[in-house]
């Protein structure tokens, strides 16, 4: 994991600053996830009602499941702040599911550093430009505006 200082953030802002891993959605995560969600809508998870019902020929993922997917690719992507080890979601801006995903589909996340505020707390605010591409397609599954808050490493006696 590439580590950067504030000062290497701050000059990225307006810049794409990771690109995930491709990862392929299965019917074991959509399952999974339903299981998780009480999501059981057979166009994720009953393959073959899907392929006789649905318009899409088969199963798809849940939005929110790619959306979720969104926390491990920030991890692979994008370098962590020094002297800051946890981040945390502060919540998006705005979320809009543009395509499905459908199960067996490859997919991967854009981040474009969109804005970085350094609180008086030391608590770093950024807020990323998400894309999440769809191997062989020119449309993504979604777009998001996505805020995370990165805590100051606290030494010994508490203090950032």
């Amino acid at each position: 994991m590439k580590i950067i200082t504030i000062e290497d953030a701050k000059a990225m802002v307006g810049k794409e600053i990771g690109v995930s891993e491709w990862r392929t959605v299965t019917q074991t995560m959509i399952d999974l996830f339903a299981d998780a969600t009480d999501d059981h809508q057979f166009i994720h998870t009953d393959p073959e009602r899907a392929a006789r019902e649905s318009p899409y020929g088969g199963t798809i993922a849940h939005g929110f499941l790619t959306l979720s997917l969104l926390s491990a690719m920030i991890f692979e992507a994008v370098p962590r702040l020094q002297g800051a080890s946890v981040g945390v979601n502060f919540g998006f801006d705005k979320i809009r599911f543009t395509n499905v995903v459908r199960t067996g589909s490859r997919i991967r996340a854009r981040f474009v550093l969109s804005d970085l505020k350094v609180r008086p707390s030391g608590i770093i605010e950024s807020a990323y430009d998400v894309s999440v591409e769809i191997e062989n397609n020119a449309k993504p599954a979604l777009t998001a505006r996505w805020l995370t808050l990165a805590m100051p490493d606290r030494n010994e006696n508490g203090e950032s």
